[in-house]
């Protein structure tokens, strides 16, 4: 049992050095994730102002313009590490929403459009709010400068 033990203490600590690559790439799938939507969003806002009105959301070109440029500035911020704790914040109020107000009535599975997409980008966000971008991101090269 003590063999295993030490194993399993030996791997995690060969393992977390991969912390920052897996950041990386949850920031950059994430990025692409919520890329297309904020361009077709981008597109024709109007349309998703309409969209918004017929599901009874208040304010829905103010709700239009916010989702829309909380996904255009999420998918840049993600992609290169920038404010990457604070731009999650509204990706995760975007996501809460989107899954009550599209995804929920359809279950869990997302070939059904059911909430499972938004909530995994949602979980994906929370791991980023809370461990951060990681070294490779402007946010880690900002943090370093600023200490000298």
């Amino acid at each position: 049992m003590k063999k295993l033990i030490a194993f399993n203490q030996n791997l995690g600590e060969k393992l977390s050095v991969a912390k920052d690559i897996l950041l990386l790439l949850l920031r950059i799938i994430l990025a692409i994730g919520f890329a297309g939507p904020a361009m077709m969003k981008l597109k024709d806002i109007n349309s998703i102002a309409e969209w918004f009105e017929n599901m009874e959301m208040p304010l829905p070109l103010l709700n239009a313009y916010l989702a829309t440029y909380t996904e255009v500035f999420g998918f840049v911020f993600l992609a290169v590490g920038f404010a990457t704790r604070i731009i999650s914040i509204p990706l995760i109020i975007v996501m809460l929403v989107a899954i009550k107000t599209v995804h929920l009535e359809n279950g869990f599975e997302a070939g059904n459009n059911g909430f499972e997409i938004p909530l995994y980008y949602m979980i994906m966000l929370i791991v980023l709010f809370i461990y951060g971008p990681g070294k490779f991101s402007l946010d880690y090269l900002i943090n370093r400068n600023s200490k000298k």
